[in-house]
């Protein structure tokens, strides 16, 4: 069934009918973009600009022990209970087939081991033996020879140093047996501070980077050093005075291998190699707080 025909007449009706709609819309539109009455509210205050934190690296500079440490009375009474429990249950050590018999060799050998029997076992082991080998003349000129020979080559470097003796903190020949730390004395908010060789952080650097050139802008290009990692070892955060914005003090461990300190003498008054508790009585109690777990305490 086909639809009924519309007159011409409703079309202009309805389009105005259609177009009243779309204007009283758009005065609608236009009344609720007008100004409000309601009053405007406040404008939120800017925020402060952020304060960049100044960042600065440190170099904790150790000089290895090479002297053994001295026992205790314990370790010495376990290393010869253990000598002498080793020296009964081993067997003999078959030197014939190692020393031509006779030589000078030989003989010294001999002599160590009686030493040593005297030593572990006590004194009739090894005192029975050497007066039973040595019956004839021979034996004895050997035995002469060699004890002359063993001090001819063999010297005993003292423990205690030339720098012990005079107190010399500059020098790295002293406290053998201690692991030593390199301290520089610097100006500081006018006063004279004991300091690890530190320094800022260049734009565009690594921290292990501004580590390496701080240690040799201080101390001068006359050390063999190794940093031993590109990871800091401790932090120390620090607020000065004059400074709006604390300090971060990123340290890292190195070894000296040869050579000795030069400083340039402008920014560095003096330097000096000190043990853990010699580096208490010169750093203030902040400093000495954030450093003394990254020591050695031997």
């Amino acid at each position: 069934m086909s639809a009924l025909p519309r007159c011409s007449s409703c079309f202009p009706r309805s389009a105005s009918t259609r177009h009243g709609i779309i204007l009283s819309r758009s005065l609608a539109t236009e009344a609720s973009a007008g100004p409000s009455t309601t009053p405007a509210q406040p404008t939120p205050a800017p925020s402060k600009a952020k304060i960049y934190e100044t960042i600065r690296t440190a170099v904790i500079l150790n000089r290895a022990p090479f002297l053994t440490r001295i026992p205790s009375r314990f370790e010495r009474a376990f290393h010869a209970y253990q000598q002498r429990i080793q020296r009964a249950l081993h067997n003999p050590f078959p030197y014939e087939f190692y020393f031509k018999q006779g030589s000078l060799l030989e003989t010294k050998f001999q002599a160590e081991e009686r030493r040593r029997e005297r030593m572990m076992l006590g004194a009739p082991f090894g005192l029975a033996e050497a007066q039973t080998n040595a019956g004839t003349k021979a034996q004895s000129a050997r035995e002469s020879a060699v004890e002359a020979l063993d001090r001819e080559e063999e010297e005993i470097i003292p423990r205690i140093s030339k720098a012990d003796e005079s107190n010399d903190v500059r020098s790295l020949d002293r406290k053998g047996e201690r692991n030593l730390y390199l301290l520089l004395q610097k100006n500081s908010d006018d006063k004279q501070v004991w300091r690890f060789p530190e320094g800022q952080l260049q734009k565009g650097e690594v921290l292990h980077e501004a580590a390496e050139r701080n240690l040799f802008a201080e101390c001068g290009a006359g050390m063999d050093t190794w940093v031993v990692s590109r990871n800091p070892v401790g932090l120390y955060r620090h607020s000065s005075t004059g400074t709006p914005s604390p300090s971060h003090l990123f340290f890292y461990k190195a070894h000296i291998m040869a050579g000795q300190v030069r400083p340039n003498g402008t920014n560095v008054l003096d330097y000096a190699w000190l043990t853990k508790e010699e580096m208490e009585e010169r750093l203030d109690k902040e400093y000495w707080v954030a450093v003394r777990d990254m020591l050695s305490d031997f």
